[in-house]
């Protein structure tokens, strides 16, 4: 069983779309880690305190064979193709533990998905 890691930042207000559009594509489940950042648009600013939007980090551990799809979903949830609203990417998974109990499940839907 191969698996990837799915990293998205987004801001807080839309995290919860982007792991329900990627637990409709087949996701199991996600950790949010609360996040800032800075990025190429300076902070506002407000009597001279800095206004920071939250950002979350959104980690999706997922299947290699339904890496695309769930990418997608979270693509679209998230409206990446507008300026500013969040970006994914995806990192390679060398070893995996903690995940015995659910090994069976997951070769049973790679099993669904190529038959």
């Amino acid at each position: 069983m191969r698996f990837k890691l799915i990293l998205s930042l987004v801001k807080e207000d839309i995290t919860d779309r982007i792991v329900d559009a990627a637990k409709k594509a087949g996701a199991k489940g996600a950790t949010i880690i609360p996040a800032r950042g800075t990025g190429i648009h300076e902070a506002k600013t407000f009597f001279g305190l800095t206004l920071e939007a939250r950002t979350d980090i959104v980690m999706l551990l997922i299947e290699e064979h339904i890496v695309a799809q769930i990418l997608d979903a979270i693509k679209k949830a998230g409206q990446f193709h507008k300026p500013g609203t969040g970006i994914a990417f995806v990192v390679p998974v060398e070893q995996v533990a903690g995940l015995e109990s659910q090994i069976e499940s997951f070769k049973e839907e790679v099993k669904k998905s190529y038959f």
